[in-house]
């Protein structure tokens, strides 16, 4: 496949949603790179996709029953810290409210990624050969007809912990900074869109792992597109990026920190895919990652930082965030 600059993937986007011809779009974090292709060209030696049952991967010939292992390999504590310590500062200075801080964990597995895309369930699975394996729960944005939605994920507990629910829901930490993503993807929508309203809030999913259940908390914000907006679709989807559950409030201070703070670069990891079926548009934040590198196989991982986070927690978070949710 090929990869396409921001200017090329705006151009693809905007001709394609023009002539209502389906296509799959994946963006990178920095919104340099970016992979486009009308659904009728997606090879599955080259990329495979399962976005709420719209698929090309079918069933396997051969489906390994081996049992899915990873083993990984987290940094220390004090190298975390290092970082978080930068993001703390930012925001006991007032210069942000929220930062999503995330880092790169090396990770061993008994299979293949691609394997390891039909061995999982999420709402949203992508592989792309040579690079990385998907099984995201979050939504992007949704697009069915002239309305917009979000659906910001923030807040993880495991769901195993007596009075889980009530804890996660009651959290100060958690409200606090669900609240700052949700104000953000209302002013992130309020840049393409009009009539803007939050129409959940704080609702939870259940999801399933291997390493046991947890509990994740979202919220659905919605608005209006102006009826033209398919002449204009590569540059609505543009204008939106970074996402806000994956950069912070402010976007553009926090994009400042989480530059400082990380020292290692995200690439397609926290970035955005999507498919248009010539009418609506779904998408997902590319979250629940793994990549292939040349250093090895790393899963990427975090998670939003408030004034009041502590960063024992967090580390803690980061780590449990290195999972897969296995179809066994």
């Amino acid at each position: 496949m090929t990869e396409l600059n921001r200017k090329e993937a705006i151009e693809t986007i905007n001709r394609l949603s023009q002539q209502k011809e389906p296509f799959i779009f994946v963006i990178d974090y920095a919104r340099e790179h970016a992979y486009v292709s009308p659904l009728s060209e997606v090879d599955p030696a080259e990329m495979l996709y399962d976005f709420c049952g719209n698929s090309n991967a079918g069933t396997p010939e051969a489906i390994n029953t081996t049992k899915v292992e990873m083993s990984s390999y987290p940094t220390d504590y004090q190298n975390y810290k290092k970082g978080f310590d930068i993001v703390m500062r930012s925001l006991e200075e007032g210069h942000t409210s929220l930062v999503n801080f995330t880092c790169a964990t090396p990770v061993k597995l008994n299979i293949e990624l691609k394997e390891l895309f039909f061995r999982t369930k999420a709402m949203y699975r992508l592989w792309i050969r040579d690079r990385f394996t998907v099984f995201s729960p979050e939504i992007f944005v949704r697009i069915e007809g002239d309305k917009i939605s979000s659906y910001p994920m923030k807040g993880t507990i495991d769901a195993t912990l007596a009075d889980a629910e009530e804890q996660i829901m009651n959290n100060p930490k958690e409200i606090a900074e669900h609240e700052s993503v949700v104000k953000l993807l209302c002013d992130d929508l309020r840049t393409v869109a009009n009539d803007v309203t939050v129409e959940r809030f704080r609702y939870i999913d259940r999801l399933d792992t291997n390493k046991g259940p947890i509990l994740q908390t979202s919220s659905e914000i919605v608005g209006t597109l102006p009826h033209d907006h398919k002449a204009n679709l590569g540059r609505i989807i543009f204008d939106m990026l970074p996402g806000g559950s994956i950069a912070g409030y402010p976007k553009a201070q926090s994009l400042k920190v989480i530059e400082e703070a990380e020292n290692y670069n995200r690439g397609y990891y926290t970035g955005i895919a999507g498919l248009f079926d010539g009418e609506n548009l779904d998408s997902t934040v590319l979250i629940r990652y793994i990549e292939q590198t040349p250093e090895g196989t790393v899963f990427k991982s975090g998670g939003g930082i408030t004034v009041d986070s502590k960063p024992e927690s967090e580390y803690d978070e980061m780590i449990k965030k290195v999972y897969i949710p296995v179809n066994e």
